[in-house]
């Protein structure tokens, strides 16, 4: 696992995708980059695909990625991403109270223990504490970064 920190756009893209019997079907899929503005991210999403896609690519949606963080998977099983969103729990020496600050990551794995068992890997290494507040599988197709 390695974990890259970057402003993240996800990019709506259409297009029309060949299927297995040879038909062409409207395809919208989602991708992710890491850029410094919505024209970067414009940018990166078409170069990344003209290269796949026959025909034209739509840009239909750029949208920042509530995540400022990826972790990315080197086994190639990992196929899939998920949304994590970690609650850290930190105690007010003032008050004495515990105050929760919640952070979203994007984590590639084959499936949602596979997810869990990456982000684990990962936080092992930090010393802040921290209870899982949500995962949920996306519809990102694919990450791409400088």
């Amino acid at each position: 696992m390695r974990a890259k920190t970057a402003y993240w756009f996800e990019v709506t893209v259409c297009y029309l995708k060949q299927m297995e019997d040879g038909t062409e079907k409207k395809a919208n899929e989602i991708y992710t980059t890491d850029a410094m503005s919505f024209g970067e991210a414009e940018s990166r999403a078409l170069k990344e695909l003209k290269t796949r896609v026959r025909g034209g690519i739509e840009i239909k949606n750029i949208n920042p990625a509530p995540y400022k963080e990826v972790f990315f998977s080197d086994d190639e099983d990992d196929d899939k991403w998920f949304k994590v969103k970690l609650s850290f729990i930190t105690l007010d020496e003032e008050t004495g109270s515990e105050k929760r600050t919640n952070v979203t990551y994007l984590v590639q794995a084959a499936n949602l223990e596979v997810a869990l068992s990456n982000v684990n890997d990962v936080m092992d290494k930090s010393m802040e504490e921290f209870t899982m507040a949500n995962i949920a599988e996306t519809k990102v197709m694919e990450v791409f970064e400088h």
